[in-house]
């Protein structure tokens, strides 16, 4: 038997290993750094950053936020411009070069550009700060992308500045955390009073948190393999510096209470949210906690009670002029009636009122391990339903969310799955158990009803213009996986 401190012979340390693949990464980094190099200098029209001026590579860029010192206040650290250049003025909607294409399809974001990002440094393991030097501070240099730094300081402090700030001094809003940023940034902008060109702000994902949903989701846009961690990071960070734009949906949801919410990835009630809600104590443990989550979860399976109805993306017609009961800030939600009222005859209501789970996705991960609609490539107008009726074994659970990394769930059989396309829904919860999580967000379990906005927000993504929606007698029907 080895002792605590022997090893079998001829096997490699753990230091060894550790080394081996910091040196992998390094060398990763570097081929990148040279290709993003002579892509500039090859002048790519598609996107490619060009090279940036050298000298002056040490100076600091005033970029403070507005005229105080929130930047201190807020953590900010300033970043190191690639070169020093003669400033130009810049009007309102001077961010983006639109070569046109719907709502921005294939625009490009400006070389140079200046962007605001928005950190959490105790977001998943608590490296974010770190892995913006090692990982991404480098390509942006090469890539002509200077940026200002805010580290959030609590809860909504994002939200916050979005909400206050003059988006008009930054080309693009990014987001290096986990999926609950990206929900706080968005949810800020539609709080403006400007919202209807805030919400235009070009946004980027950059991953460091828990749950990477969004940020897995563009890079399987962007035709790259599933990869996780540090891979995933810097292939987000190259969509960056690629600079292209891509119109993205947005989820409009509206509760019982009154509260209007916007989402960008999903709602989650029962299973799903419970898992988000219960793996809150494990942070520590990074995208590891809903592993642990899912299996705690498991053990002790229970089913809502609820009543589920949709409107099938192939039926989506308008209603005509909006409810004065759904009057507010924000898009119209021409797809939905007052939550006192019965849903439209042309919408479908499950005969179901017992569920294991009931998921709303709009883009193809869950997770970044977690690939639930491998269907998907950001496909406009469109919601992807997906619900699991009472009744399921907990060994056949656990083995559609095993299918779903390699998302082969779809193919298992299992009879209590169904998925349907979708541009509107209502639910509402029965005995009050179980939770909703929006983005990864907890709320209450109150009735909630929402629609797609399509291609109501612009993101820095490898899909240039999304594909048609579905054909009408392909998404009416429901789909057993």
């Amino acid at each position: 038997m080895l002792g605590s401190g022997a090893r079998a012979p001829g096997s490699p340390r753990r230091e060894d290993a550790a080394e081996a693949s910091r040196d992998q990464g390094a060398a990763r980094r570097t081929c990148l750094l040279s290709a993003l190099r002579d892509l500039a200098a090859a002048g790519d029209d598609a996107g490619a950053p060009t090279a940036p001026a050298r000298g002056g590579e040490g100076e600091n860029r005033d970029a403070g936020l507005g005229s105080t010192d929130k930047e201190r206040k807020a953590g900010a650290a300033r970043s190191a411009s690639p070169a020093p250049r003669t400033p130009r003025r810049r009007e309102p909607g001077d961010d983006v070069k639109e070569p046109g294409g719907p709502r921005g399809a294939g625009a490009l974001l400006p070389r140079p550009c200046h962007v605001l990002v928005l950190l959490n440094p105790r977001g998943g393991r608590g490296k974010g700060l770190q892995l913006f030097r090692s990982h991404v501070q480098p390509l942006l240099a090469e890539a002509d992308v200077s940026f200002t730094l805010v580290l959030t300081e609590r809860r909504n402090h994002a939200r916050e500045l979005v909400r206050e700030e003059d988006l008009r001094r930054w080309d693009a809003l990014v987001v290096m955390s986990g999926d609950g940023l990206m929900h706080e940034v968005v949810n800020g902008l539609m709080e403006r009073p400007d919202w209807e060109t805030a919400i235009h702000k070009p946004l980027s994902s950059l991953p460091a948190g828990s749950g990477n949903a969004l940020a897995s989701s563009l890079n399987h846009y962007a035709g790259y393999e599933q990869v996780t961690n540090e891979d995933l990071l810097t292939n987000c960070t190259l969509l960056l510096c690629r600079r292209l734009l891509a119109p993205m949906n947005m989820m409009s949801l509206r509760m019982a209470s009154g509260l209007r919410v916007f989402s960008m990835l999903s709602l989650a009630w029962g299973f799903v949210a419970d898992v988000d809600l219960q793996s809150e104590k494990y942070r520590c443990l990074g995208a590891k906690r809903f592993t642990l989550g899912t299996l705690l979860r498991l053990v002790a399976l229970r089913t809502y009670q609820g009543r589920l109805a949709y409107l099938p993306a192939g039926r989506a017609i308008s209603q005509g002029p909006p409810s004065p009961a759904l009057d507010g800030q924000g898009p119209v939600d021409t797809h939905l009636v007052p939550l006192e009222e019965p849903v439209p005859p042309h919408w479908t209501v499950v005969p179901d009122q017992d569920f294991v789970l009931v998921l709303l996705l709009l883009h193809s991960h869950l997770g970044s391990d977690m690939l639930a609609v491998p269907m998907d490539h950001c496909a406009a107008g469109v919601m992807h339903l997906f619900y699991v009726r009472a009744g399921v074994s907990r060994a056949s659970l656990l083995r559609l969310f095993l299918a779903m990394e390699k998302g082969r769930h779809m193919e298992s059989g299992c009879p209590y799955l169904v998925y349907v396309p979708v541009a509107a829904f209502r639910l509402e919860p029965k005995d009050g158990r179980g939770a909703f999580a929006v983005d990864g967000e907890v709320m209450a379990s109150e009735a909630v009803q929402g629609q797609v906005q399509p291609g109501f927000l612009r993101v820095v993504s490898g899909c240039v213009v999304p594909p048609p929606r579905p054909e009408a007698s392909a998404a009416a029907a429901p789909g057993r996986g």
